[in-house]
This record gives structure tokens, C-alpha cells and sequence, in this order.
């Protein structure tokens, strides 16, 4: 980012209204734009998570958020969320450097998202890093989520699965996918599933001839994240993660799943996905996703569910 850049970052963030005094200096919070975007780069590149440019562009376009940015335009600071229908929110890109969590920036950033979120039910991934802060601003506890990643190997090949038919999702399949998706999620996020279905593509499971789960694959970081998964158990959730990294041989692939059982985890890391991380799923509301029935197997994103 070029001198003139920050300067003239800098220049728009003095006229905004939100103003944290931070000790001995002052930080801006401003609004995240696309043209705002090569700042959230270099903080997610500070705190080492993968998003490429094209992944940052994604999550702008879906959600809305702040920047914090320092006296001199440096970047300090984010928080974003991402509404789902009239009556929830997905918190997200909570990047807080240690720099500003000292000093009380990340609550800062987190509580004028809480605000603009007022009247929603809330969800948010929770790193080690900001659980406390999270359980100390009313969220309470989901589950854990596995995040698997590594170069493919040698797939196992799964159990059949009589009476199931796992094909090429096409568009005309497009109301059933957000049908399924809406029950085992808790919220109705159609127009992110319209992106993610154009920015990858996917499976869809017929059980006798009706829709019974699906699962979508798209670039993201260092290869390609599997997601969301959503299946009426764990057996279907394997088959059609078999048949998206078939032929994904020496390919990156990362997968996060909520679901506490262990046969599709086993079968990740038998695939060359180990462990790599796990995060706390947390809640402001009731829980909303589906215990029971069409189930989800695996995030879309940390920032997304």
C-alpha cells in the first residue's frame, strides 16, 4: 500500500463519526469497502490466516463491517457481520492484533457490531484468542469445530450407500439447497448460497429421488475449503466428501465440521486433512442449528457457518 494511500485513508477515516482514544494515540473506526480491502489483507496476513484477495473481496460483498485504523492510516483492527434473514447475524473477521486487544479495542469493535446487530439472534467462531471476551459479552457455548486441512492422499473408499444417488448439483437444484440448508443451519442465508454456489460447485444426495443433502467445494486460501456440508447423517456426509476430493490427489483441501462424531473426521485425516485447529462455536440467542434430520457437516467459513 502506497504512501499516498494511507494518507488518503487516513483523510476519510478523521471524518468519520466512531473515535476510540486508545492511551497515547487515537484510532479510527471506519466502514470496510472493497477499496478498503489491501488494509484487512495485511491484518489477516499479521495474525497468519490464509485469505487471499479474491476470499476478502467475497466476505465484503456479503457482510458489512469496520476497520480501525490508526492516526496514521496503518490498520489495526476489524469486525464484520453477515446478516441471514430478518432476525440473525454470523459475526465475523474479528482480526484484533495484540496491540489493540490490550487496550480494549477488540471489545470496542466487537460492541459496535453487537449494536448494529440489535434484534438479532447471533453466531461467531470463537479462536483461543477471543473466547473470553466473547463469554464476557453474553455469548454462550455451541460446540467445537475440527478444522482439517492438508495435501490429499490416497481416499478411502466409502460404504455404498443403496437407495442414494449423489450427482453434479445444477442451478434448478438451487431452492432445494437452500430449503435443506435453512433447516440444518437455524437461518435463512439464500443470497450468500447463491455465491457460493457461483464461486464453486457441488453434490447433492437424492434419497429416493429427494433432495437429502449436499455439500459445495470452492478456491479458498491455500487450495480449495469443502463447505457447507449439510446430510441427513454421518455415512452420507463421508460419501459425498469421497466423491469431492476424488481425483484431488497432492491437491490443498480444508474442511471445518461441527458435527461431534468421529467417522467423517477419521475419514479426513486417513484422506491426508489432519488436524490442524479447532475453535469454539458460540451464541447470542437461542440455538438455532439443527440437532436432528439434515444436519451440517462442515462450515462454509468461519466468518459464514
Amino acid at each position: 500500500m502506497s504512501e499516498d494511500a494511507r494518507g488518503a485513508a487516513g483523510a476519510d477515516a478523521a471524518s468519520q463519526d466512531h473515535v476510540l482514544q486508545l492511551d497515547s494515540f487515537e484510532v479510527q473506526v471506519v466502514p470496510i469497502t472493497q477499496q478498503l480491502r489491501p488494509f484487512l489483507h495485511e491484518l489477516t496476513v499479521s495474525v497468519r490466516w490464509p485469505h487471499r484477495n479474491s476470499d476478502l473481496d467475497f466476505l465484503i460483498r456479503q457482510g458489512e463491517g469496520y476497520l480501525a485504523l490508526d492516526e496514521i492510516g496503518r490498520p489495526v483492527g476489524s469486525a464484520m457481520h453477515f446478516p441471514m434473514g430478518a432476525d440473525f447475524a454470523l459475526l465475523g473477521m474479528m482480526v484484533t492484533p495484540p496491540r489493540l486487544q490490550a487496550r480494549g479495542g477488540g471489545r470496542f469493535l466487537l460492541r459496535t457490531i453487537m449494536r448494529d446487530c440489535a434484534g438479532r439472534d447471533m453466531r461467531l467462531n470463537a479462536t483461543r484468542s477471543g473466547y473470553r471476551l466473547y463469554r464476557e459479552e453474553g455469548f454462550l457455548d455451541v460446540g467445537k469445530v475440527w478444522q482439517h486441512q492438508g495435501l490429499v492422499g490416497d481416499v478411502p473408499v466409502p460404504d455404498p450407500l443403496p437407495g442414494v444417488e449423489i450427482r453434479q448439483i445444477t442451478p434448478q437444484d438451487r431452492a432445494a439447497i437452500e430449503a435443506m440448508d435453512a433447516h440444518a443451519y437455524g437461518a435463512d442465508r439464500g443470497p450468500i448460497l447463491a455465491a457460493l454456489m457461483q464461486a464453486g460447485h457441488g453434490l447433492i444426495a437424492l434419497c429416493a429421488g429427494q433432495p437429502c443433502g449436499f455439500a459445495l467445494v470452492r478456491p479458498f486460501g491455500k487450495g480449495q475449503v469443502i463447505g457447507p456440508l449439510v446430510a441427513e447423517d454421518e455415512r452420507m456426509a463421508v460419501a459425498m466428501t469421497a466423491r469431492l476430493l476424488d481425483g484431488a490427489r497432492g491437491s490443498f483441501m480444508r474442511m471445518d465440521t461441527p458435527f461431534p462424531g468421529t467417522d467423517l473426521r477419521a475419514f479426513l485425516t486417513a484422506s491426508g486433512m489432519t488436524q490442524f485447529d479447532t475453535v469454539t462455536e458460540m451464541r447470542v440467542g437461542p440455538q438455532r442449528r439443527a440437532e436432528t434430520g439434515l444436519v451440517t457437516f462442515a462450515l462454509a467459513a468461519h466468518s459464514l457457518g
